[in-house]
């Protein structure tokens, strides 16, 4: 993936992080990219991960609803 392209992906993946932390709310396919983005062992910031397990952790507790 070319550096420009990576930091496009980085920054989507930030505003989606804010976005449901944020209202609480996460849409399927915003949930299957942010799991996607963690299985593909994508260069991802430390600070994104925790605060991508943070998202992961709230929807299993379900303080974060996945919408449709």
């Amino acid at each position: 993936m070319a550096k420009n392209s990576a930091a496009l992906m980085n920054a989507i993946v930030r505003k989606t992080i804010d976005l449901c932390l944020n209202s609480d709310r996460i849409t399927r396919q915003e949930y299957l990219q942010l799991t996607s983005v963690i299985l593909s062992n994508r260069n991802i910031t430390e600070e994104d991960l925790v605060q991508l397990n943070r998202i992961f952790d709230r929807v299993q507790m379900g303080r974060i609803k996945i919408i449709d």
